[in-house]
């Protein structure tokens, strides 16, 4: 009776080991702090157009997912080290970054604009670069890179949160913070008696995924991208903006700026 039973622990044990092994879930990488696109919900659990990008890109690979909450620059360490898969945090892809990882194709085109001040006379990005100016800007974001290329005479003031940045703003401390257009939208909506939103961009963005350069990482690519164009081509965009942005569209159609997705 013992051999029979052995027996049919060997089989069963046998057979699991034809079958194939699960993926591993896949390590997504994002900082929890970038409303609506990357957030917590209400009971404290990843929320936003990023998290459903991430959970539809993995049920077309077959992949649970695991959202990582990250300091924004520290995504590119983190998975540069192997301790992410992929970055899907509102990513510009720059030719800098480009250096350090790989980019998917992009999913989203945005811009740089300005928040400023109800009483700051400033019109456009040419406006900043004078004597006396304070401009904010989030560490490590493009707003980051652009004032440190192109500002010379106004004090550049980095913070770590775009919270502080919009704060600064809002108390008269910096004449401008400049982001992305969607962020400036919410943050002149929330404050309009404070600022002002200069939505017209004076630098074109294209969001991608980042990717490791790592050896047989081309196939994780190859298939990012095939879901991209897929998820696209089945109106799965459309619906994040629907369901995340509705306001935002009707209003960038109002003022005839192009919509992101």
């Amino acid at each position: 009776m013992r051999s029979l039973f052995n027996l049919l622990l060997w089989s069963a044990g046998f057979i699991a080991s034809l079958a194939p092994a699960a993926e591993p879930a896949l390590r997504v990488g994002m900082e929890l702090g970038y409303p609506p696109f990357e957030m917590r919900d209400a009971k404290g659990e990843p929320a936003g157009i990023s998290v459903d990008l991430a959970n539809a890109l993995g049920g077309s690979l077959g992949r649970a997912v695991e959202i990582q909450n990250l300091p924004f620059d520290g995504l590119i360490p983190s998975l540069k080290a192997g301790k992410i898969d992929l970055i899907l945090s509102s990513m510009t892809a720059t030719e800098e970054r480009a250096r350090a990882i790989d980019f998917s194709e992009p999913y989203l085109r945005t811009g740089l604009c300005l928040l400023v001040g109800t009483r700051i006379d400033v019109q456009s990005q040419s406006d900043l670069d004078r004597v006396g100016r304070t401009v904010a800007v989030k560490k490590g974001t493009t707003g980051h890179l652009w004032a440190t290329k192109n500002l010379h005479k106004a004090k550049v003031l980095v913070l770590d949160k775009e919270g502080a940045a919009v704060l600064e703003v809002i108390q008269g401390k910096a004449d401008a913070f400049i982001y992305d257009q969607m962020s400036v939208y919410s943050h002149w909506r929330r404050n309009e008696t404070t600022t002002r939103a200069i939505l017209a961009p004076f630098q074109q963005e294209a969001w991608a995924i980042g990717l490791p350069k790592a050896a047989g990482a081309e196939e994780l690519k190859t298939k990012v991208n095939a879901f991209i164009k897929s998820y696209r081509d089945s109106g799965g965009f459309e619906r994040l903006g629907d369901k995340w942005l509705a306001e935002q569209k009707a209003e960038f159609k109002r003022l005839g700026i192009p919509f992101l997705f």
